[in-house]
């Protein structure tokens, strides 16, 4: 992998991975398009570069995150999804995904080659998302409780499918369960901080057991880069997206997943070469 395919590649998924709209969707097509082979370490990279995108949760939301004041900055008092509760919330959110995570790992690898598996799973979460955007419209916040997390937690696991997109499954989860559109983004951003991280953790150890320790030593310069490209991108995204969402409603990026999945197809049927090799 050169610099610039790594940077290219985190800026997909700084820019996609809080969007509904499938950040592994989109970085298996950007794979293909940049003409990329499809090998363990490109796997790997893929997933661990969602620290930089995780961290930038942590950052954005720092005061949420505190479980009491620390050098003169106090928990955010303005809502209930914060503090030691917010970490109760977020465990049990990741149970479902930490147990089908490690019983299917190998499955979900296996998908991720699959070009056509993505576009299916892009165009039908479009679908879903311009329906579901119409029927779950609650304005008013509520609290969060352990049963309303497990439920979005199970909803989360649909996005072990490539192309599905987790931020699209856990928000429509979390508006099934009643939250408002800003606190069911709000929450699948915090439902991402074990999730990712643990999943993270996982793709490294696995690759170290496969290829050992100089695997990171010769890719370290890409590996870096991409978190920190993805981390600052994800900042930015983070801000839009909440901002978007609160106003609109999540039916543009339906629309967008519909033309994206059936433009790529079209493509890939007259003959283009957006495939991972």
């Amino acid at each position: 992998m050169t610099i610039l395919q790594s940077i290219i590649l985190a800026l997909v998924e700084g820019l996609t991975e809080f969007l509904p709209v499938s950040s592994t969707g989109h970085m298996i097509l950007t794979e293909g398009i940049l003409g990329m082979e499809s090998t363990a370490y490109l796997k790997a990279f893929t997933v661990m570069i969602q620290f930089g995108a995780i961290l930038s949760v942590v950052v954005y939301y720092f005061r949420r995150f505190l479980p009491f004041p620390i050098f003169g900055l106090k928990p955010d008092p303005t809502t209930s999804l914060g503090g030691w509760p917010l970490y109760g919330l977020m465990i049990i959110g990741c149970i479902p995904a930490a147990i089908l995570g490690a019983l299917f790992n190998d499955t979900i690898d296996d998908l991720l080659g699959n070009t056509w598996v993505v576009l299916t799973m892009l165009f039908l979460g479009g679908i879903l998302m311009i329906y579901f955007d119409r029927i779950f419209t609650n304005k008013t916040e509520r609290k969060v409780t352990t049963q309303n997390a497990f439920i979005i937690g199970l909803f989360q696991c649909l996005a072990m499918v490539p192309g599905v997109s987790r931020s699209m499954a856990t928000i429509f989860g979390g508006m099934q369960q009643g939250l408002t559109r800003r606190q069911a983004a709000e929450f699948s951003f915090f439902l991402a901080v074990p999730t990712m991280f643990g999943a993270t953790l996982l793709k490294g150890y696995k690759l170290y057991k496969e290829l050992g320790m100089g695997v990171f030593e010769e890719n370290w310069q890409t590996l870096l880069i991409g978190n920190v490209v993805a981390f600052l991108v994800a900042l930015l995204a983070i801000k839009f997206f909440i901002s978007f969402v609160t106003k609109y409603g999540f039916r543009a990026f339906g629309y967008y997943r519909i033309i994206l999945s059936v433009g790529i197809a079209i493509a890939l049927l007259l003959g283009a070469n957006i495939s991972l090799g």
